[in-house]
């Protein structure tokens, strides 16, 4: 009977000796296996006494002395080749890390109902269903219900193109006025020359631009379902890559920011629905053309941190082809809004979460625009709220007890 962990060498080395336990050679690698090894023979001698059942591919060593000056000169010259390599990737592939972050915030956005399912005693796979099925839903029978009335204003706005540019050459008229004092026409024709060449081109041009756009959405979507069915594995495998003496601690931590993003998404959704409802009414009051086509258009840019203010201005001009009086007012409205949205209604739906100070509000989403453009707009607030907590909670404590 051999002792564990002895080599056993028979005639054939092609086929392994199953009978022996703690073989230090694999048998699938490097064959065949003799004595002409030499150290490296000794080597798997001692690897097969290793093994054992607890540790079938051995136990951890001893750890590097990490005072060892040639440790710490490895470390120091790694960490900057590292760096530079990483710093070279993520500039190639920020495209590709801008959709893995959207579809991130998205799974994030969705994660408090699922979770709200799961502890009703709903399967995780079963929640994660009904939530994306209900999303879809609502998203596409929100597509469905805005594709006819948008296509017929945006049919009326093509028919009355020429109409608006006889206005603004109109001197008496409103249109022709703002034309005369902002000289819009020019500026338009100028967009349109400077971003065209020949029509075929642009067409072109424009069906590129809506492919890669379905293209991003469609992967956007499977990213998002597929973060959040392996939230719970992600969430776990992040924490394993914080030291256990600090995991408890970054446990509580993380979950209260990953609770801040969700509760972000969720509110910036519902604000951006009822602020695309009343611009609706409104111009549905008022006989402003193109409600659907304007409501759709506020609830979008809402969707970014003070994107109302811009969309409010649009409509605005907009009204100003029904009248003067009418123009007025929509600015008005959307100045009362704008303070509504603010002093209200954020700090009710998103406030509570969030709790992230006005100016800081506004200096992330300037910092996160010009980072990252418009995704960057939309994730500045809840890495505003994240940076908060962390100050609060580390690096206040710290200072204090320096």
């Amino acid at each position: 009977m051999k002792g564990h962990g002895e080599l056993v060498h028979t005639g054939n080395c092609d086929e392994p000796d199953h009978s022996v336990a703690g073989q230090g050679h694999h048998h699938l690698v490097g064959q065949p296996h003799n004595e002409d090894e030499g150290p490296i023979a000794h080597a798997e001698t001692l690897a097969a006494q290793m093994r054992s059942d607890e540790h079938p591919l051995g136990p951890r060593g001893r750890q590097i002395d990490r005072r060892s000056p040639f440790y710490l000169g490895l470390v120091a010259s790694a960490g900057v080749a590292v760096t530079y390599g990483a710093v070279r990737v993520l500039g190639s592939v920020s495209s590709v890390l801008a959709l893995i972050l959207v579809a991130l915030f998205f799974a994030l956005g969705l994660e408090p109902a699922a979770s709200w399912l799961v502890n009703r005693k709903l399967p995780r796979w079963a929640a994660v269903t009904l939530v994306v099925v209900v999303a879809f839903i609502l998203l596409a029978g929100s597509v469905a219900a805005a594709i006819p009335p948008l296509t017929q204003q945006a049919g009326e706005l093509i028919k009355q193109a020429p109409h608006y540019l006889q206005q603004a050459q109109d001197h008496s008229s409103v249109i022709g006025r703002l034309n005369d004092r902002f000289h819009l026409q020019q500026r338009i024709t100028d967009t349109f020359k400077g971003a065209g060449g020949p029509a075929v081109s642009g067409l072109v041009k424009a069906g590129s631009a809506v492919f890669g756009a379905l293209a991003d959405l469609g992967i956007v979507a499977v990213l998002t379902v597929y973060f959040l069915v392996d939230l719970p594995r992600i969430r776990a495998t992040l924490y394993r890559l914080v030291p256990g003496s600090r995991r408890p601690r970054a446990i509580l931590l993380g979950d209260e920011i990953l609770a801040k993003v969700g509760a972000y998404v969720l509110g910036n959704v519902t604000t951006s629905v009822i602020a695309g409802v009343a611009t609706f009414v409104w111009c549905l009051a008022l006989d402003v053309p193109y409600p659907v086509l304007l409501g759709a258009f506020v609830a979008i840019l809402d969707l970014i941190p003070y994107g109302s203010t811009v969309a409010g201005g649009v409509v605005a001009v907009v009204a100003l082809t029904v009248s003067i009086p009418v123009g007025i007012a929509t600015l008005a409205f959307y100045i009362v809004f704008r303070w509504f949205e603010d002093y209200l209604l954020v700090p009710k739906v998103i406030g509570r979460a969030v709790k992230v100070p006005a100016g800081v509000t506004v200096v992330a989403v300037l910092i996160g625009a010009a980072l990252l453009g418009i995704v960057g707009a939309l994730v500045a607030i809840p890495v505003a709220a994240a940076l908060q907590l962390l100050t609060q909670e580390l690096l206040f404590p710290a200072l204090d007890e320096a």
